[in-house]
């Protein structure tokens, strides 16, 4: 496991030119909370970083700023290069806690209702975008009548319409049976490519471990250390 000193604007940083996201000397303060405290942070394209820490750490604020939905307090955010998340949103993806779905709809009716969304060029068809998380498109059942898992499925697809090259995970087995959450980390391991980065939180570390390139912990707002994941599922 590295260690270094979170507080310097060199710690975690392989080389600039090969990165698909940094955060240079990021804190964000919610009044006088210091939800992250100059972090500091390269990731490289094709790989998987999972952020751990406790309830606090920073790991939502972290992804939410990556992901342009919240800008830093200090410090700056690059993205593909020199551009700021929100000049990158199409080319990144962010699932968050909630589905982001219609309960009333079928997967199949959210999935046709957010690609309208999009420009059609960049979309990838609803059915397959539901094919890729495993799930029937013509299965008639609501959102509201899927299991934790299925719900999970089909928010990830809706993700993944935008066919992003970011993509940004905040809990993704939560509330998962161990069924439900394996399948998902193998769904995972089959969206990393070469073209495609993936950062998730997560508190169950021991789920994430086989896709993992790269573990992150958080403590207080602080990247603490940084170290290599098992990346099994390869």
């Amino acid at each position: 496991m590295t260690h270094a000193d979170a507080s310097s604007t060199t710690s975690f940083r392989p080389t600039p030119s090969t990165a698909i996201a940094r955060v240079v000397d990021i804190s964000r303060l919610f009044g006088t909370f210091a939800a992250l405290r100059r972090v500091n942070f390269d990731f490289e394209p094709g790989r998987c970083y999972v952020l751990l820490g406790e309830n606090g750490a920073g790991k939502s604020t972290l992804l939410r700023i990556l992901a342009g939905l919240l800008p830093p307090s200090h410090g700056e955010v690059q993205v593909f290069g020199d551009l700021a998340p929100t000049e990158a949103c199409g080319r990144i993806g962010y699932m968050s806690h909630a589905p982001m779905l219609y309960d009333e709809l079928t997967a199949m009716e959210n999935l046709r209702y957010f690609a309208a969304l999009h420009p059609p060029q960049d979309t990838l068809a609803p059915e397959n975008a539901l094919r890729q998380v495993g799930l029937d498109p013509s299965l008639p059942r609501t959102i509201g009548q899927y299991s934790q898992g299925m719900r999970q499925r089909a928010s990830l697809a809706r993700v993944l319409l935008a066919q992003p090259e970011l993509l940004l995970l905040d809990e993704p087995f939560s509330n998962m049976d161990v069924t439900s959450a394996h399948q998902m980390v193998a769904l995972l391991a089959g969206l990393r490519t070469t073209q495609r980065t993936i950062v998730l939180t997560t508190h169950q570390r021991e789920l994430a471990m086989p896709i993992a390139d790269h573990l992150l912990t958080l403590r207080a707002g602080e990247l603490e250390s940084v170290a290599d994941g098992g990346a099994l599922l390869r």
